[in-house]
Order: C-alpha cells, then structure tokens, then sequence
C-alpha cells in the first residue's frame, strides 16, 4: 500500500491509523519493508524529521518500484527506461537463443508478443535524451537480433517490411491507448483526472510526441 501526504505530520497522522487497524485486527507492518520517499518542491528542507512506524524508523530511500515502475525523488524517469531497456535486452537474447531456427513469421509474432510491451511508457515525462536514445537503439538492435539482419540497415525499412511498429510508433500507441481508457474510464477518481488533464503536463507531453512524429 501507499501513503501520500504533503507534509511529515500528515503522514505520521496517516501512520497512526494504520497502527491503530492493524492493532486492532491482529496484524502488524514490517517496517523493514516499508520505506519513505520525499518529493521535494524546489530544494525542500534540508533536514527531514524522522518517521516511525511500531516505534521503528522508516528507511528514506531516493528511489523504490511501485507495481513494476521505478519511482524517483525528482519524478524523472531514465531509472525506469533502463529498466526496461535491461528488460527488453533480456526478453530478446532470450527468443533469440530458443526460436533461432522458426520462421521469419513466428520470429515476428514472437517479437510483437513479448518486445512491444514497454511497460507504463506512457508515464515517461521527465527523461534524458541519452536513455530515450539508448532505449530506442536497443529497440532497434533487439529486432535485427531476432531477425538476423545486419546492424547497417535501415530500422525504418526493416520495421515497414515485417509490419512491426517502430520505437515512435510503439509510444504513440501505447500514450492514445492509455489516455483513450482514462477518459472512457466509469471510474470517479479517473474521471477527476480526465477532466484535469489540460492542466496536466502529461496532456502537453503527450501532445508533443505526436508532434514530433509528425515533423520527423
């Protein structure tokens, strides 16, 4: 679970109700388990009073995975690109080795299923140039690996020919998929951030990587 509060008292008022549920239904949270991340808003303070839970301090961390994503104190996201770059490098060399000598269809389907997932892309804002490149070319070197093509060829070309989408395409793809089921979501809260999403910087992000494709 997740506790979110804009101030160190906030979140111990939050700490105390989960003490007093768990006290009160025979559980008890592991505080070796639990960590504390603090968003800072411009410089933040420079000395963060402590936070206990069952009379333990709770460990500050600078960054943790939550349901897979990688979360940072300063919000940016190359951590979580190179997680799935090592990810992506992992899943390729993998089908590469097992169904070396399958057909170029079931090398394609292969790659489609199990290549183009990016996970929570659509969440990438705040990034590098360096890990959006580097993710990009391990895209592209992954699929001439499954396919045995030579590292000089065209990427463009050789995702055209086998109907595969490219690194660009695949974003586009992912951030309309997401943003059409927040908006169709029945879900209240969703429907909160839906109709704040012109105020989000999400919405402009999102917005210029459409953009951009359009003027490559």
């Amino acid at each position: 679970m997740v506790l979110l509060s804009p101030s160190i008292g906030g979140l111990r008022k939050l700490l105390a109700v989960c003490e007093r549920f768990a006290s009160t239904h025979g559980m008890k949270y592991n505080v070796k388990k639990s960590e504390l991340m603090i968003f800072r808003a411009g410089k933040g303070p420079e000395r963060v009073p402590p936070v206990y839970l069952n009379g333990s301090p709770v460990q500050v961390v600078k960054q943790f995975r939550y349901l897979g994503h990688v979360l940072t104190e300063h919000l940016d996201d190359d951590a979580d690109m190179e997680r799935e770059r090592r990810a992506l490098a992992v899943r390729c060399n993998m089908l590469a080795r097992r169904f070396a000598k399958c057909s170029r269809d079931v090398k394609v389907t292969l790659f489609k299923a199990f290549c183009t997932c990016f996970y929570t892309c659509q969440l990438w804002r705040k990034y590098k140039r360096k890990s959006y490149g580097t993710l990009r070319v391990q895209y592209n070197n992954a699929f001439r690996i499954m396919m045995r093509l030579p590292r000089c060829c065209s990427a463009s070309a050789m995702f055209a020919e086998a109907g595969v989408p490219d690194f660009f395409a695949l974003l586009r793809e992912r951030i309309a998929s997401f943003w059409q089921r927040i908006r169709d979501s029945p879900n209240e809260l969703l429907t909160v951030v839906s109709n704040d999403l012109y105020k989000s910087p999400f919405l402009s992000h999102w917005l210029d990587v459409h953009r951009s494709a359009n003027r490559k």
